[in-house]
């Protein structure tokens, strides 16, 4: 990426500006604290580097600027005067964000320097040193080339293989703690809107730069990783809320997906906290300075650093009603001879490689919840999640991750879930009503393990390998928790076709077409520049995080897809691609390739690669096929009985206006009892009509207990009240932008666009109640509606 003007937050695309094919990061080890009345998380970072596949060539400085306007430059300390933090000492808060006597690396001529560029945001940093590796003894040990040490020391580090993790990370954490080099010239450092630039001066290439750099720095109250709030008992808490520029203002990392590396974090909270992170030990905390407790977590697994996932706050545990432990057998390795998989991907302690493992149906599990959910998140989520887990790895096979933490996070979480390695962040939303919407959503995340997160995609505007196949799966997972017979499956999944294709169908009509592509850069996915920058197309459109048509017209091209050859053998084959690509980032031609050379009568049905680039992910328009499919989905047996319900609400409407015949019109229907997903296309077929009388609604809500229901029933319960204005349910409405704040955002448009002063004061009231703790993209788009 060539040298440019600071870019502008406020434009769409994201930049991702660390010259990944110039250095790869292998490995950080952060060394944090949280303090809560600050709101800040303060330390250091050690990132531990490997030159990359392009550093053999003179390197272009990423994405560093030019110009010095709002920058922060600074050098180390005198270098004849050396100070080495000691082992938790953290940047005093007094600390300016450069040093006096610094030098501002954009003054100098630089063209000849090499420029380390790591993605940063809203991070103050104080200084970045150079670590002497060499005076850690036990790295002394190990055989390197003797012409340079140093360098030599932290390859042979870098490169150790899986079987010795253990090792290998007590020697990352030694290093962590090593004195900076003395009397050498001072690395300097520059920071613009999105990234940090490193140099030593006189270092022109990435074979001659320092292997081993410590970066101390703090965040930003602020800053756009991490959301500090309230939980729903009214204390203090923070956590990665999976913002669009990722973990940028949580440390200095390498953003692009093709720098996977492992970590290990040393977090320090107040003792009353319970630190919950993404790491694959169940970490237990320890005594640290006064009033302080430390957390450690560590992964083996390389993974992108948007991967890297905390939340710190005053949860409780739910309590497990059976034991739920990991089999000390599941460390011995595979039987010669007994390999299903062959693993393709880089060098770590892969499962899929360990024989208890691929046996394990449900891995350790643990629930997390503020006080006032506990109860709810023990009898909903607690007994679903050995269900879901069985569920999917029936499916799929081998869990990819050893352990499974659920937490419900603050109203102000911005989706139904969110799945991390080892973690997943659920809204307080699935809590409520029967155990579809909570199961569902869970069979979702759990997808995730596999889809996203141990495959993912190469380029992050595919979205869809990710959330297309969740969707997907999600269904899938969910049958057979319910136990369901092959017809009654069948009739689910097409109610719920119809549903997604209903909400495709309006969001396809509401949004702009650029943001309807999933492939957005055609045939240059995957391209990055000559050092390995690149832009994430629309990243930081505020409405982008509300879409839903990577999740939706992605799960369509897999239902296409399977249609063809027959759901049985269409997921014997994702178990297949598992097996192949697990551990590895993919494009969507790496799946779609696969599937057409496994499946080759494809072919003589017109279907090729090329056609479905063209007709599905290169294209904003709605696919052929969907448009005649959807008419077979309205004709289903659910759907039928449905329309039939329907009726009866439009007849007792139309014949119930007026004094006495309203009475007596009541108790002479009959209504049918409907699921949750017949109850949703009820509302939505409900409200297609201009008119609704006032006793209707109230029967309504009444006959169906609506106020009870889960949110996506309520969700529409709430569109007929705002349509109708249907005043006696305002306060359901008002429940559910305050409680329901993950689906609520489109409501308060609908409350605008209605022009009735009562309906936009109770959005403007709303807003206000919640507005500290909203999602930022959500208050955004809000306020654009309202303001």
């Amino acid at each position: 990426m060539e040298s440019s003007p600071d870019l502008d937050p406020n434009k769409d695309d994201l930049p991702l500006c660390a010259n990944t094919n110039h250095m790869l990061v292998r490995h950080y080890v952060l060394d944090l604290a949280v303090y809560i009345q600050r709101k800040v998380i303060a330390g250091s970072i050690v990132l531990f580097l490997e030159p990359g596949l392009g550093s053999s060539k003179q390197c272009e400085s990423g994405c560093a600027s030019n110009t010095q306007d709002q920058s922060q430059v600074s050098t180390k300390h005198d270098i004849n005067s050396p100070i080495t933090p000691e082992h938790k000492r953290l940047i005093p808060p007094e600390e300016p964000p450069y040093l006096i006597g610094g030098m501002d690396v954009g003054s100098e001529d630089e063209s000849e320097e090499f420029t380390l560029v790591l993605d940063c945001c809203d991070l103050v940093v104080s200084r970045v040193e150079e670590l002497d590796v060499t005076t850690v003894l036990d790295l002394k040990k190990l055989d390197v080339n003797e012409q340079d040490v140093y360098a030599g020391l932290v390859q042979r580090l870098v490169s150790m293989p899986s079987s010795c993790w253990r090792t290998q990370h007590e020697l990352y954490l030694q290093c962590s703690r090593s004195s900076n080099i003395v009397n050498t010239q001072p690395l300097q450092f520059h920071m613009d809107r999105w990234s940090l630039q490193i140099r030593k001066k006189g270092v022109r290439t990435p074979h001659d730069f320092p292997c081993a750099v410590r970066i101390w720095y703090e965040t930003k109250p602020t800053g756009g990783s991490v959301r500090w709030t309230k939980d729903q008992d009214g204390r203090c808490c923070v956590y990665t809320m999976g913002s669009p520029i990722n973990n940028r203002a949580l440390f200095p990392c390498q953003e692009p997906p093709v720098a996977m590396s492992t970590w290990q974090a040393c977090v320090r909270a107040p003792c009353d906290f319970t630190v919950l992170m993404s790491g694959e030990n169940q970490a237990f905390p320890e005594p640290a300075e006064t009033g302080f407790q430390q957390w450690d977590y560590y992964v083996t697994m390389p993974m992108p650093a948007s991967t890297f996932t905390i939340a710190v706050g005053q949860w409780l545990e739910a309590e497990v009603k059976v034991t739920n432990y990991v089999d000390d057998k599941l460390s011995l390795p595979l039987d010669s001879g007994d390999e299903e998989y062959i693993c393709s991907h880089m060098d770590y302690p892969c499962r899929f490689m360990v024989g208890p493992a691929r046996v394990q149906t449900v891995i350790p599990h643990r629930v997390f919840a503020p006080s006032c959910h506990l109860q709810k998140a023990q009898d909903m989520v607690l007994p679903l999640l050995p269900l879901c887990l069985t569920a999917a790895h029936s499916v799929l096979g081998v869990h990819p991750f050893p352990r499974l933490d659920v937490l419900i996070v603050p109203s102000g979480f911005s989706s139904l879930g969110m799945a991390s390695p080892h973690i997943v962040f659920l809204s307080q939303s699935v809590l409520t009503g029967e155990r579809n919407l909570c199961g569902a959503r869970l069979c979702h995340e759990i997808a995730h393990s596999w889809f996203g997160l141990a495959i993912g995609a190469r380029d992050w505007t595919e979205e869809w390998i990710s959330e297309g196949f969740a969707t997907y799966l999600e269904d899938v997972f969910w049958s057979h928790v319910q136990k369901l017979g092959c017809r009654e499956a069948e009739e689910q999944r097409q109610l719920k076709a119809l549903l997604r294709w209903r909400r495709l169908s309006d969001e396809l009509q509401n949004s702009e077409e650029e943001l309807q592509v999933l492939r957005p850069n055609k045939e240059n996915t995957g391209e990055v520049s000559e050092s390995g920058a690149s832009v994430v197309k629309h990243a930081l459109n505020p409405e982008k995080p509300f879409m839903q048509v990577h999740y939706l017209k992605g799960y369509f091209l897999l239902k296409f897809l399977a249609d063809q050859i027959g759901e049985e053998k269409f997921l014997q084959f994702f178990k297949v691609f598992v097996g192949k690509f697990h551990g590895q980032l993919i494009l969507s031609q790496d799946f779609l390739q696969m599937l057409l050379d496994a499946f080759p009568a494809m072919s003589s049905q017109g279907i090729a690669l090329e056609t479905i680039f063209s007709d599905w992910l290169d294209t904003p328009e709605m696919p052929e096929w969907l448009r005649d499919e959807c008419s077979e989905w309205l004709r289903t047996p659910a759907v039928q009985e449905v329309k039939g319900e329907v009726a009866k609400w439009i007849h007792f409407s139309g014949s119930g206006g007026k004094g006495s015949k309203r009475k007596r019109a009541g108790p002479k229907v009959n209504f049918k009892e409907l699921n949750p997903e017949q109850l949703v296309l009820l509302l939505e077929f409900l409200l297609e009509e201009c008119n609704l009388s006032a006793s209707t609604l109230r029967l309504l809500q009444s006959t169906y207990n609506l106020q009870a229901q889960d949110a996506e029933v309520k969700h529409r319960w709430c569109e007929l009240a705002v349509k109708h204005k249907h005043t006696a349910a305002y306060r359901d409405v008002e429940l559910f932008l305050i409680h329901d704040q993950a689906m609520g955002v489109y409501l308060y448009g609908e409350l605008m666009v209605q022009e009735d002063a009562r309906q936009q004061a109770l959005a403007r009231r709303c807003l206000s109640i919640i507005k500290d703790d909203m999602d930022q993209s959500a208050r955004t788009v809000v306020e654009e509606m309202i303001l």
